[in-house]
């Protein structure tokens, strides 16, 4: 690509050049492929786990998510109420916004359905 740029200068240094409108776009067009080639690059470098859309959809539109993690993981309230050592009711009423949960009950649902505190919070 030949750039057709003038450059203006003051007291004998470069200050501004100017350049003919398409050869601007060209530039910034380039500029942007470069940065979704880098953004793809740093993506594959990333191996976090990804959700479904129509999981946070759900978790979005206001539904509990502990009870949307819970079902993505494959669990059963009964299965993450043993791993838990409390009651199936317990899990309910989580889910159900009965009961709010503590720190640590938190945490230990977040470890079991392999997620951050903050995704079930």
């Amino acid at each position: 690509m030949r750039v057709h740029s003038q450059i203006i200068s003051k007291q004998g240094l470069p200050i501004f050049v100017v350049l003919p409108y398409e050869e601007y776009e060209d530039i910034l067009e380039r500029f942007e492929e470069i940065e979704d080639v880098q953004s793809v690059m740093e993506s594959e470098d990333d191996r976090s786990e990804r959700f479904p859309l129509s999981l946070v959809e759900k978790i979005a539109s206001g539904e509990n998510p502990i009870k949307v993690f819970r079902e993505y993981r494959k669990i059963s309230q009964v299965e993450l109420a043993k791993r838990m050592e409390v009651s199936r009711q317990y899990i309910s009423q989580l889910e159900s916004g009965a009961r709010s949960g503590s720190p640590r009950v938190l945490k230990a649902i977040a470890k079991v359905l392999n997620v951050d505190l903050d995704d079930i919070t």
